[in-house]
């Protein structure tokens, strides 16, 4: 019966609620930390989800981690181990598939002028859109300051430096429209 108890605890807490307030609560396997869920979320363990909003019926697997200021629309699906960073917004319908990592910055740095990179203003922020219905394939990497045009589809492993038109399919390493 303990078991079942926990199993039940566990649905509970990856279902979240409309203000994240008690989203995975009592679960040592996740760090969920000032998120606004939608309704019918559910998130997998060692997550890592702090000040970003995640619409209705969206999933996030294990082992993501979704940044302050990241917007999630409804109905994605967020695989496991991807990184969507401060800066990314993702339509309705999104797909994300499993490793998928986003930046933000063009010319990280750990120091500036012999110092270390300590606040926002030591470093720009570019922002990346993800528009509804697009699919991103797995160890997808998306460069920023970019946009994923509606139903676009970025093929497994491809490195993404400059915006994708709706529709279109990009592939490979090289980005390669198709």
């Amino acid at each position: 019966m303990k078991e079942r108890d926990q199993l039940m605890a566990d649905k509970a807490n990856m279902a979240g609620g409309t203000d994240g307030a008690d989203a995975g609560s009592g679960s040592s396997k996740k760090n969920i930390v000032d998120v606004k869920l939608g309704r019918d979320v559910r998130i997998g363990d060692f997550v890592n989800l702090y000040g970003c909003e995640i619409g209705d019926e969206s999933m996030v697997g294990p082992f993501v981690e979704i940044q302050r200021g990241a917007v999630i629309g409804r109905r994605c699906k967020i695989q496991s181990h991807s990184f969507i960073c401060t800066g990314v917004s993702l339509g309705d319908d999104v797909f994300i598939g499993h490793g998928v990592v986003f930046s933000n910055d063009k010319h990280p740095r750990s120091s500036k002028d012999g110092k270390l990179i300590r606040s926002q203003d030591d470093w720009t922020l570019l922002e990346t859109k993800v528009g509804e219905g697009a699919s991103i394939g797995n160890n997808a990497t998306i460069l920023p300051g970019i946009e994923i045009g509606a139903g676009a589809v970025i093929g497994a492993g491809a490195v993404v430096v400059k915006s994708v038109p709706p529709g279109k399919t990009v592939l490979g390493p090289a980005m390669r429209f198709k």
